[in-house]
């Protein structure tokens, strides 16, 4: 079984308990403004063009199979809506300004490299978790790796926005751990507006998850300024996930940081917005209204 991921990350202390390997399987459903990963939104190799490097030679342009390259104000510029990163522009640069995203794999090469540091999960409690993109966008290839790793005794989690199809999400479960949970945005048509889909399925799948299943799930709430951190949407969250019950064992607040719009420039596309980071102060108190109804709380994580 083979599926596309676009990094695998050694030695993580997030992501999960202890030391983990967490990997990032392409393809999401959603497509959050603020997303911190838009190389993995898709199932295809992307291309990552640093303009810094570009002399522009023109080399690319040549190599390219579609030519879909062209310079323009001293650097090469691609249409992404034709591009299938098939990398041959990539393999022409003579100054590596330009690096492929995103490869295909077997689940046996991905566990390969997994069990190399079984020895630092044993002692830490940890394991390995797919994230992404998101896990749930190619299923048997997430089962894949998933049952290798539960068939070696590696602790398993993913990380999941949770828009599937209900059968898709109890199939993979049965070899995961441990959830880790993300919630954007309470209101379903703000979510939409937001991300690209209402939060009906995703809501409804997390109560199955944690009523039906009873999986261990950790709730992930990235903050972004003026989009999801009202005190009213806070608060509805909060009241949500606290009515999921024992599941439920921690809330982890993630601020919105801006490291996604770098990524968001090497793909040549325009970052939607310009935010501030929250100030700690704003985090603080975010984090209090969750712990007043009783839920363990974390900022980061």
């Amino acid at each position: 079984m083979k599926g596309m991921v676009f990094n695998i990350q050694r030695y993580c202390i997030h992501d999960g308990p202890g030391i983990r390997t967490t990997v990032f399987i392409n393809g999401c459903p959603l497509k959050c403004f603020w997303c911190q990963n838009p190389e993995g939104q898709s199932i295809r190799p992307q291309i990552f063009l640093n303009k810094d490097r570009c002399t522009g030679c023109g080399r690319c342009v040549s190599a390219c199979p579609k030519g879909i390259i062209e310079i323009f104000g001293g650097k090469s510029r691609t249409n992404r809506d034709v591009c299938d990163g098939c990398g041959k522009c990539v393999e022409a640069c003579p100054n590596e300004a330009r690096s492929l995203v995103g490869r295909w794999v077997s689940a046996e090469e991905v566990f390969d490299l997994v069990k190399k540091d079984y020895i630092f999960y044993e002692k830490s409690g940890g394991g390995v978790t797919l994230s992404g993109g998101d896990p749930l966008a190619q299923p048997e290839f997430s089962i894949a790796i998933l049952k290798l790793c539960k068939d070696n005794n590696i602790h398993t989690a993913i990380e999941t926005c949770g828009h599937a199809p209900w059968k898709t999400v109890k199939e993979v479960l049965q070899y995961v751990d441990l959830v880790l949970y993300d919630f954007k945005h309470m209101d379903p048509e703000k979510h939409k507006q937001y991300t690209g889909v209402s939060n009906n399925l995703i809501l409804e799948n997390v109560k199955r998850i944690c009523h039906e299943l009873s999986k261990p799930v950790w709730a992930r709430i990235p903050i972004i300024p003026g989009y999801n951190d009202s005190p009213d949407n806070i608060e509805s969250t909060a009241k949500f996930i606290k009515e999921l019950g024992k599941s439920i064992q921690q809330v982890n607040l993630l601020p919105y940081h801006r490291l996604g719009e770098t990524k968001f420039e090497r793909l040549e596309k325009e970052y939607p917005f310009s935010i501030e980071p929250l100030s700690e102060e704003h985090l603080t108190n975010i984090k209090k209204i969750f712990e007043s109804y009783g839920l363990i709380t974390y900022i980061g994580g």
